[in-house]
């Protein structure tokens, strides 16, 4: 009797590979352009997001020393009012707008954190688009129920 196992290195049927433009596929075939498209705008999102949150980080770093050069340096007891418990740091969405609104470095810092705290939670966002692009409901309702779980996790977690 003849080994009937399928071959892993055959490939796909020719039922499922496509023979040009209009041609018949398999439904579960998904068109490689928009799988490549959804990857470019996923990965766009997240050097975006991460560039973004980095810049801001910086140029709040650079802003708060400029205004204080003391804390330049590094040594004695000069840097102590930024790390001290006491020290004013934006930790609400009302701080962190009045310390953008004074210019205050901690307020880019803040800003740049927030930037890359939502920059995964955008990264689902554009999944579920992409997965709905696809045409690929499964995938989209888990995705969608991983971004509610995310941003859910939001106001549960404050404390």
């Amino acid at each position: 009797m003849p080994d009937m196992t399928p071959d892993p290195l055959a490939g796909p049927p020719p039922e499922l590979v496509a023979r040009g433009r209009g041609a018949p596929r398999h439904p579960r075939v998904v068109d490689d352009e928009k799988v490549r498209q959804s990857e470019l705008a996923i990965s766009l999102v997240l050097r975006v997001g991460v560039s973004l949150a980095v810049a801001l980080a910086l140029a709040g770093l650079g802003l708060t020393f400029a205004r204080h050069p003391g804390y330049v340096r590094l040594s004695g007891s000069s840097y102590h009012p930024l790390t001290e418990l006491g020290s004013h740091f934006p930790h609400t969405i009302g701080q962190l707008g009045h310390a953008l609104a004074i210019g205050d470095g901690r307020g880019l810092i803040g800003l740049g954190l927030l930037v890359l705290i939502a920059t995964p939670v955008l990264r689902v966002a554009v999944a579920v688009l992409t997965f709905a692009y696809e045409k690929d409901p499964p995938m989209t309702i888990v995705t969608l129920f991983v971004l509610a779980v995310l941003v859910g996790s939001f106001f549960v977690g404050g404390g």
